[in-house]
Protein backbone atom coordinates (compact mmCIF):
# COMPACT_ATOMS: atom_id res chain seq x y z
CA UNK A 1 0.00 0.00 0.00
CA UNK A 2 2.77 2.23 1.01
CA UNK A 3 4.31 1.76 -2.14
CA UNK A 4 1.96 1.93 -4.42
CA UNK A 5 1.07 5.53 -3.32
CA UNK A 6 4.54 7.06 -2.92
CA UNK A 7 5.41 5.12 -6.95
CA UNK A 8 3.59 7.51 -9.04
CA UNK A 9 5.24 10.78 -10.58
CA UNK A 10 4.54 13.81 -8.72
CA UNK A 11 6.16 17.13 -7.14
CA UNK A 12 8.36 15.25 -4.81
CA UNK A 13 9.36 12.37 -7.10
CA UNK A 14 10.23 14.46 -10.19
CA UNK A 15 12.81 17.09 -7.57
CA UNK A 16 14.45 13.93 -5.93
CA UNK A 17 15.03 12.52 -9.45
CA UNK A 18 16.10 15.73 -10.99
CA UNK A 19 18.34 16.63 -8.04
CA UNK A 20 19.80 12.67 -7.97
CA UNK A 21 20.34 13.84 -12.20
CA UNK A 22 22.40 16.68 -11.01
CA UNK A 23 23.90 14.71 -8.02
CA UNK A 24 23.45 17.47 -6.41
CA UNK A 25 22.43 17.05 -2.65
CA UNK A 26 20.45 14.21 -3.79
CA UNK A 27 21.23 12.18 -0.35
CA UNK A 28 20.56 15.05 1.64
CA UNK A 29 17.26 15.71 -0.46
CA UNK A 30 16.24 11.28 -0.14
CA UNK A 31 16.44 11.45 3.54
CA UNK A 32 14.53 14.62 3.87
CA UNK A 33 11.71 12.97 1.60
CA UNK A 34 12.11 10.06 4.13
CA UNK A 35 11.51 11.69 7.11
CA UNK A 36 8.80 13.61 6.23
CA UNK A 37 7.14 10.97 5.30
CA UNK A 38 7.70 9.25 8.60
CA UNK A 39 6.21 11.95 10.16
CA UNK A 40 2.88 12.44 8.07
CA UNK A 41 2.55 8.88 7.61
CA UNK A 42 2.62 8.00 11.47
CA UNK A 43 0.74 11.54 12.21
CA UNK A 44 -2.06 9.98 9.67
CA UNK A 45 -2.10 6.53 11.11
CA UNK A 46 -2.14 7.33 14.58
CA UNK A 47 -5.12 9.86 14.53
CA UNK A 48 -4.10 12.76 12.37
CA UNK A 49 -6.83 11.80 9.34
CA UNK A 50 -9.59 12.68 11.75
CA UNK A 51 -8.05 15.93 12.51
CA UNK A 52 -8.17 16.81 8.45
CA UNK A 53 -11.63 14.73 7.70
CA UNK A 54 -13.20 17.92 10.50
CA UNK A 55 -11.32 20.34 9.16
CA UNK A 56 -13.03 21.51 5.21
CA UNK A 57 -11.67 24.86 5.91
CA UNK A 58 -8.28 23.69 6.15
CA UNK A 59 -8.52 21.06 3.97
CA UNK A 60 -9.44 23.81 1.06
CA UNK A 61 -6.14 25.74 2.10
CA UNK A 62 -4.67 23.42 1.99
CA UNK A 63 -5.34 22.31 -1.83
CA UNK A 64 -5.20 25.73 -3.30
CA UNK A 65 -1.93 26.52 -1.81
CA UNK A 66 -0.92 23.21 -3.35
CA UNK A 67 -2.18 24.24 -6.93
CA UNK A 68 -0.37 27.88 -6.51
CA UNK A 69 3.39 25.64 -5.80
CA UNK A 70 2.64 23.10 -8.17
CA UNK A 71 1.52 26.30 -11.12
CA UNK A 72 4.81 27.83 -9.88
CA UNK A 73 6.88 24.37 -10.12
CA UNK A 74 5.85 23.13 -13.76
CA UNK A 75 6.31 26.91 -14.91
CA UNK A 76 10.02 26.80 -13.70
CA UNK A 77 10.24 23.20 -15.30
CA UNK A 78 8.68 24.49 -18.46
CA UNK A 79 10.71 27.24 -18.62
CA UNK A 80 13.99 25.39 -18.24
CA UNK A 81 12.60 22.58 -21.37
CA UNK A 82 12.00 25.92 -23.61
CA UNK A 83 15.23 27.47 -23.15
CA UNK A 84 17.60 28.20 -26.02
CA UNK A 85 20.37 26.74 -23.86
CA UNK A 86 18.93 24.24 -21.75
CA UNK A 87 22.52 23.85 -20.41
CA UNK A 88 22.56 27.43 -19.17
CA UNK A 89 19.34 26.81 -17.76
CA UNK A 90 20.80 23.88 -15.76
CA UNK A 91 24.14 25.85 -14.52
CA UNK A 92 21.94 28.21 -13.29
CA UNK A 93 20.18 25.58 -11.51
CA UNK A 94 23.25 23.99 -9.76
CA UNK A 95 23.93 27.36 -8.80
CA UNK A 96 21.36 26.99 -6.16
CA UNK A 97 22.63 27.02 -2.51
CA UNK A 98 22.07 24.06 -0.12
CA UNK A 99 19.02 26.37 2.08
CA UNK A 100 17.55 26.98 -0.83
CA UNK A 101 17.22 23.14 -2.35
CA UNK A 102 15.94 22.65 1.83
CA UNK A 103 13.51 25.13 1.62
CA UNK A 104 11.78 23.83 -2.36
CA UNK A 105 12.11 19.58 -1.02
CA UNK A 106 10.13 20.85 2.07
CA UNK A 107 7.27 22.67 0.24
CA UNK A 108 7.36 20.64 -2.53
CA UNK A 109 6.88 18.24 0.41
CA UNK A 110 4.25 19.47 2.42
CA UNK A 111 2.75 22.43 -0.17
CA UNK A 112 1.44 19.37 -2.00
CA UNK A 113 -2.31 18.09 -0.68
CA UNK A 114 -1.76 15.01 -2.39
CA UNK A 115 0.33 14.19 0.19
CA UNK A 116 -2.26 14.44 2.86
CA UNK A 117 -4.65 12.73 1.36
CA UNK A 118 -2.53 9.56 0.89
CA UNK A 119 -1.23 9.85 4.29
CA UNK A 120 -4.15 11.05 6.35
CA UNK A 121 -6.82 10.02 4.60
CA UNK A 122 -5.78 6.66 2.55
CA UNK A 123 -3.54 5.30 4.73
CA UNK A 124 -4.82 7.31 7.91
CA UNK A 125 -8.38 5.48 7.29
CA UNK A 126 -6.99 1.88 6.75
CA UNK A 127 -4.37 2.31 9.87
CA UNK A 128 -6.65 3.91 11.97
CA UNK A 129 -8.72 0.81 12.11
CA UNK A 130 -6.45 -1.66 13.05
CA UNK A 131 -5.64 -2.78 16.84
CA UNK A 132 -2.34 -1.32 18.58
CA UNK A 133 0.32 -3.80 17.66
CA UNK A 134 -0.82 -4.25 14.41
CA UNK A 135 -1.13 -0.38 13.48
CA UNK A 136 2.59 -0.30 14.98
CA UNK A 137 3.59 -3.02 11.98
CA UNK A 138 1.32 -1.20 8.90
CA UNK A 139 3.14 2.25 9.98
CA UNK A 140 6.63 0.45 9.63
CA UNK A 141 5.95 -1.29 6.43
CA UNK A 142 4.27 2.10 4.91
CA UNK A 143 7.36 4.30 6.50
CA UNK A 144 9.97 1.44 5.21
CA UNK A 145 8.90 1.76 1.54
CA UNK A 146 9.46 5.24 1.54
CA UNK A 147 12.26 4.90 2.52
CA UNK A 148 13.49 2.01 0.36
CA UNK A 149 11.91 4.05 -2.76
CA UNK A 150 13.74 7.52 -1.87
CA UNK A 151 16.97 6.56 -1.57
CA UNK A 152 16.42 4.12 -4.36
CA UNK A 153 15.48 6.92 -7.22
CA UNK A 154 17.86 9.37 -5.69
CA UNK A 155 20.78 6.81 -6.22
CA UNK A 156 19.01 5.48 -9.54
CA UNK A 157 19.01 8.69 -10.81
CA UNK A 158 22.79 9.41 -9.51
CA UNK A 159 23.78 6.59 -11.56
CA UNK A 160 21.98 7.06 -14.92
CA UNK A 161 23.50 10.87 -14.37
CA UNK A 162 25.40 10.69 -17.85
CA UNK A 163 23.02 9.25 -20.18
CA UNK A 164 20.13 12.10 -18.45
CA UNK A 165 22.64 14.79 -18.73
CA UNK A 166 22.13 15.68 -22.61
CA UNK A 167 20.33 18.48 -23.74
CA UNK A 168 17.53 16.31 -25.42
CA UNK A 169 16.89 14.28 -22.42
CA UNK A 170 16.91 17.27 -20.14
CA UNK A 171 14.36 18.67 -22.63
CA UNK A 172 12.48 15.62 -22.32
CA UNK A 173 12.41 15.58 -18.52
CA UNK A 174 11.84 18.94 -17.67
CA UNK A 175 8.94 19.33 -20.28
CA UNK A 176 7.34 16.00 -18.80
CA UNK A 177 7.63 17.12 -15.50
CA UNK A 178 6.20 20.62 -16.36
CA UNK A 179 3.28 18.98 -17.85
CA UNK A 180 2.90 16.60 -15.17
CA UNK A 181 3.03 19.34 -12.33
CA UNK A 182 0.46 21.14 -14.38
CA UNK A 183 -2.05 18.37 -14.95
CA UNK A 184 -2.17 17.96 -10.99
CA UNK A 185 -2.38 21.36 -10.59
CA UNK A 186 -5.97 21.56 -12.31
CA UNK A 187 -7.23 18.10 -11.28
CA UNK A 188 -7.09 20.14 -7.60
CA UNK A 189 -8.38 22.99 -9.08
CA UNK A 190 -11.15 21.20 -9.78
CA UNK A 191 -11.66 19.67 -6.82
CA UNK A 192 -11.14 22.77 -4.92
CA UNK A 193 -14.18 24.35 -6.58
CA UNK A 194 -16.23 21.27 -6.27
CA UNK A 195 -15.28 21.28 -2.69
CA UNK A 196 -15.89 24.95 -2.03
CA UNK A 197 -18.89 24.59 -3.61
CA UNK A 198 -20.13 21.86 -1.38
CA UNK A 199 -18.98 23.83 1.47
CA UNK A 200 -21.01 26.72 0.54
CA UNK A 201 -24.14 24.67 -0.10
CA UNK A 202 -23.82 23.57 3.40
Amino acid sequence: MGAALILPLGPQNAFVMNQGIRRQYHLMIASLCAISDLILICGGIFGGSALLMQSPWLLAIVTWGGVAFLLWYGWGALRTAMSSSVELASAEVMKQGRWKIVATVLAVTWLNPHVYLDTFVVLGSLGGQLADEPKRWFALGTVSASILWFYGLALLAAWLAPRLRTAKAQRIINGVVGLVMWVIALQLASDGVRHIASLMAN
